[in-house]
């Protein structure tokens, strides 16, 4: 994924010169999803069984009809030119992660094993914004096998008050003869 993240770290710099950043995401965004969606377009572009002068065409028509702008139109096909074409997936991924970091955003995920209140979890959302200085979006999923609690992860810190993991360090200490 090295090779995703150094694109998209290009692409933000001249996004942050140009002042286009959030542009350049919203297109980006919308061709990756465009590529998700409609799988014969994406083998259309991105097989290389198929002959490369047809599938460039193909590239640029599509880039035309979404009517892009000049930079992303030159970045998508610099993509394709470069053999890369098939990244844009990853590419897009790590822009939008660099580019909410850019904006002061940090993505955190919360897991946890009942559904939560809409209060709940926008208490936890401002205690994580709290504690890290930045936005925070949440992406929440329910795991019923932790039991109870929740798990935060924010970046490389993660905030597990599960009952599960509770469970298992209580288990490792009874195992070392600790006492509880």
């Amino acid at each position: 994924m090295a090779v995703a993240r150094r694109y998209a770290k290009a692409l933000l710099l001249i996004g942050k010169e140009d002042g286009q950043a959030e542009t350049y995401r919203e297109e980006l965004e919308g061709f990756s999803i465009l590529l998700a969606k409609e799988k014969s377009l994406e083998r259309a572009i991105c097989n290389p069984l198929y002959e490369a002068a047809g599938r460039k065409k193909v590239l640029q028509a599509v880039v035309e009809k979404l009517e892009l702008s000049n930079m992303m139109k030159t970045f998508l096909l610099l993509l394709f030119d470069k053999r890369r074409i098939g990244f844009v997936n990853d590419i897009n991924r790590f822009y939008q992660i660099l580019a909410d970091e850019f904006r002061g955003i940090a993505r955190a995920s919360l897991v946890s094993a009942a559904e939560l209140s809409e209060e709940t979890v926008e208490k936890i959302r401002m205690s994580l914004s709290k504690m890290t200085g930045k936005d925070v979006r949440l992406e929440i999923e329910q795991d019923a096998g932790l039991i109870g609690g929740i798990v935060t992860r924010i970046g490389d810190l993660v905030l597990d008050g599960s009952i599960r993991t509770q469970l298992l360090n209580m288990r490792e200490s009874l195992k070392r003869g600790e006492g509880i």
